[in-house]
Order: C-alpha cells, then sequence, then structure tokens
C-alpha cells in the first residue's frame, strides 16, 4: 500500500460510518480521488465492504467517451509515402469526460461511466482524470484498446489525415449500464454523448424517462446522428451544433430564422431545452413553451486551441442549470467558459474553479 492508501484506511478505523465527502475533507484530497483510492483497496481485499451505503443525490452520471488525442504537427509540407518530420502533441480527451472534468472542477461530485482497454493510455487518463471525477466503475477490457483520436496537421495547422481507434466504444452496451442502473438510477443528472451505441442511448433515455432523472444528450458529430433516440421527450438539454441539428431535423439552417426554426422542431421532439450552436455566430436557445434567443458568442476572442471549447460550454451552462440559473445566466456561463477555454492550450483550462467563473462573469458584464 502507498501512503495515501494507509491514510485512508487510518480514517475509516476511526470512524466507519463517514461519508465519502467527510473522509475527503478530514484527508484534504478530493472525493473523486478518495472514491479511487477506495475502490483499489476493494479490489486489494484491504476493505471488506461499507456499512449503509447511501446514494449520493447530487452526483452526475457523465456517460461515453474517454481517450487519449495526439496531433502530430508536419514540420514542412505534406510528403506521401515517406517519412515526415513532426513534433507531436497528447492529451486527454472524450467528449464525457472532459465535461467530467469541468463539472469536477467546479465542485461537482461526478462519476464517469465508459469502457476502455488495460493499458498506458488508460493509466494516462486516469492519472489526468481522477481528482475530478469518480472512476471506480469504468469497465477495462482485456485484448481492448482505449480509444484515441490521432491527427496529422500541417505548417499552417490545417488538418492532413485523422485516425480515430473508437471500437472499444461498441462495449458500451446495455449490459453494462444495466449492472450500473442503480447508481444511474439515483443521479440528479444524467449526462450522455453519442460515442455509445444507439441501443444503450435509448437505454438511458427510458431509464432516465422511469426514474424521473434530468437527462442531457451530446453528439459528437454528425455522422453520429444515427445514434440518436427517435423522440426527445423526458430530455431535459439537448445541445448540438447547427450540422448536427440539421441531420436531425432535416432542414438546413441558412440564415437566423431557419435557425430559430430548427430550435422549434427540435422542441417539438419534445425536449424540455434546446441549445444549437454556430461557433463565432453564437448560439440558439430556448426552453419549451418559449421562443427562440440569440446570444453572440463572447467578442474579442485569441484563439489558442478549438480543441474541448464545445464541451467546456455545455459544462458551463450546466453548471448554470445545476445551480438553478435561468436560461439565459446558463448559457452565458457556458458562452465565458468555451471562450476562456479557447484561449488556453489545454482541452480544460486547469486553473477554473466557481470563484474564478464567477469574476470572470462579473467582469465580463
Amino acid at each position: 500500500m502507498n501512503e495515501k492508501e494507509r491514510a485512508v484506511l487510518d480514517v475509516i478505523r476511526a470512524n466507519p460510518y463517514l461519508s465519502q465527502q467527510e473522509m475527503a475533507d478530514a484527508l484534504q484530497i478530493s472525493r473523486p480521488s478518495l472514491a479511487n483510492i477506495i475502490s483499489g483497496l476493494i479490489k486489494q481485499g484491504k476493505i471488506l465492504g461499507r456499512a449503509y451505503i447511501l446514494p449520493e443525490d447530487t452526483e452526475i452520471i457523465c456517460i461515453g467517451g474517454a481517450n487519449i488525442d495526439r496531433k502530430f504537427h508536419l514540420n514542412g509540407r505534406t510528403q506521401l509515402g515517406t517519412s515526415n518530420p513532426a513534433s507531436m502533441g497528447v492529451s486527454v480527451g472524450g467528449v464525457a469526460r472532459n465535461i467530467a472534468e469541468n463539472l469536477g472542477r467546479l465542485d461537482h461530485h461526478v462519476r464517469l461511466l465508459t469502457v476502455a482497454g488495460n493499458d498506458s493510455d488508460w493509466d494516462l487518463i486516469v492519472g489526468e482524470s481522477s481528482s475530478y471525477m469518480d472512476l471506480s466503475d469504468v469497465g477495462q477490457l482485456i485484448g481492448k484498446s482505449t480509444g484515441s483520436y490521432s491527427a496529422v496537421l500541417d505548417p499552417e495547422g490545417e488538418l492532413v489525415i485523422a485516425m480515430a481507434n473508437m471500437e472499444v466504444y461498441d462495449s458500451l452496451t446495455p449490459a453494462y449500464l444495466e449492472e450500473k442502473s442503480r447508481i444511474i438510477s439515483n443521479a440528479s443528472l444524467i449526462v450522455i454523448d453519442l460515442n455509445c451505441p444507439k441501443e444503450s442511448v435509448d437505454y438511458i433515455k427510458n431509464l432516465a424517462n422511469q426514474n424521473g432523472n434530468s437527462l442531457v444528450i451530446i453528439p459528437v458529430s454528425s455522422p453520429k446522428m444515427n445514434r440518436m433516440p427517435s423522440d426527445l421527450k423526458g430530455v431535459t438539454w439537448f445541445i448540438c451544433n447547427r450540422d448536427e441539428a440539421e441531420t436531425y431535423t432535416g432542414l438546413t439552417i441558412g440564415n437566423e430564422a431557419d435557425w430559430k426554426k430548427a430550435v422549434h422542431e427540435l422542441l417539438a421532439f419534445g425536449a424540455e431545452n434546446v441549445v444549437v450552436t454556430a461557433g463565432a455566430r453564437g448560439i440558439m436557445a430556448a426552453t419549451a413553451g418559449g421562443e427562440p434567443i440569440h446570444f453572440p458568442a463572447v467578442e474579442d476572442v485569441h484563439v489558442e486551441d478549438v480543441t474541448g471549447a464545445g464541451d467546456a460550454f455545455v459544462s458551463g451552462l450546466l453548471h448554470g442549470h445545476l445551480v438553478e440559473g435561468t436560461l439565459e445566466e446558463s448559457v452565458r456561463m457556458g458562452l465565458l467558459n468555451a471562450a476562456k477555454t479557447l484561449e488556453s492550450s489545454f482541452t480544460v483550462r486547469p486553473e477554473l474553479t466557481i470563484d474564478l467563473l464567477n469574476k470572470e462573469l462579473e467582469e465580463l458584464r
């Protein structure tokens, strides 16, 4: 055992009825970190069980992708059929994972449900993620590779070719999720991305409707819109970009009137709240029974890296929702978090806290 594991055992011996949050506070570590340590101790047989396990009624469940992103930046023009000198950067990504980290940094209790390989890529994800989310229910699969995305960029930053190895998510099945159904059913909010198979998205939608959970569906790309459920009844938030909205509704969005029409159409599918993003043009959002409102993007943003900005928007918006902000307040939190992430070289900006986000909002006003 390492020092942290011994410290956790000492606290449990002193009072086995403490909640995880009370133990985390006593040890001055994050609750997700504590949960991961306890999970490891259970696997080692050092802990046989916990008395009076109660559901965490404020926990957010994020279901979907957690992968490694590799970017190769070519030093010169692309030469096919031979070796090209390049530099490489590696970062942790995945829509559900990125949203989970953002929300974890904003002091929400978050649990990630995904599947991964038993490999060094997953070890890297754990190292970057475990302080902000509970990973104790992630399924590690022998013989599978953790999801990865590798992109080759020319000297101007334009994409030459990209390779996505996402086969592992085929194992993110309803059977896997059913094993976690008690945890999922107790969540205050469920977020699922379309890295999941269609039958898994349908399973989570039905489970959330049965139990009255708030549900958020986040597309990953237009090609994966075929994994969407047939309707949005019982969906609390549906957040997509313009291309994804066009794919799902069959409408063409060429101007602001089309944009509003697409939002109305998505509301008609049954969603409680709909947001359709359009990059620098801002977003169009509406609540059922209300008219769509256009929110411009934050101005004068120096773009360092676009990676993770969409996930930052979703996270900021959901934070606003969770603290009972209005539609306008929640959207502005999302837009600001996205803008600050665009200015960062990190997929999730490491300085993010509740206090900082509130300060930035005040400065924006």
